[in-house]
């Protein structure tokens, strides 16, 4: 049996499906917030908070008392000597959970969905995106951000896009991607995942169809 071209074997690779104790408790988080939203009729009290939720995106971690069921971070995951300034991890929490608000509003459908990591969600998008150089400049942006706000930025563009396209995401991973990009130092390797998985999961385009049938000089 012939196996297909190894091009094509890597656009059909599945997501990453593996998640840190982190993504896994940001995963179960924004599930149940997903479940309370999505049930018939809504739970009034979701579609408050997811209102609440999207006012939080690029403000401080703590910032509003009553959103603790959904920006919590369990003990484990923090240094008790760091009190005065929030740590990388409430960071990531409160921007991915927040972000998912943004993502969800208005939409009936799922917009958190296990192993759909920001690269391959971004290459769906191009493929659906009736404009796909703004898709792919704006990603590019996002791939040479000096600053962790500055991503926080071109993520929510992005994030606005993928939700006009219902292409979903998985949370718990950008959560985990968030923290890590938070150390400068580790920066560019968050970057360099995100530019596989989108490298992985690309279309086929026309000039790539005519360039694998021109013959060697």
């Amino acid at each position: 049996m012939e196996a297909g071209p190894p091009a094509a074997q890597a656009r059909k690779q599945k997501g990453r499906t593996r998640r840190t104790e982190l993504g896994g408790h940001v995963a179960r988080t924004v599930g149940r917030l997903q479940a309370r939203l999505l049930c018939d009729p809504p739970q009034p009290q979701a579609v408050s908070a997811l209102a609440r939720l999207r006012r939080a995106i690029g403000r401080e971690p703590g910032f509003d008392y009553t959103l603790e069921d959904y920006l919590y971070v369990p003990d484990e995951f923090l240094d008790a000597r760091q009190t005065e300034t929030a740590a990388d991890v409430e960071y990531a929490v409160h921007d991915a959970v927040s972000l998912y608000a943004l993502h969800q509003q208005s939409r009936r459908e799922k917009m958190h969905i296990d192993g759909h990591g920001l690269g391959r969600a971004v290459a769906e998008l191009v493929r659906a995106s009736d404009g796909p150089d703004g898709v792919r400049r704006r990603f590019a942006a996002l791939g040479t951000a000096s600053t962790y706000q500055e991503s926080i930025y071109h993520l929510r563009g992005l994030i606005t896009m993928l939700r006009g396209h219902q292409i979903p995401l998985d949370y718990g991973l950008l959560a985990e991607d968030l923290c890590t990009l938070r150390r400068p130092s580790d920066r560019q390797q968050v970057q360099a995942i995100w530019g596989r998985e989108f490298f992985r999961s690309r279309p086929q385009t026309d000039s790539d169809s005519d360039n694998s049938e021109e013959s060697p000089a």
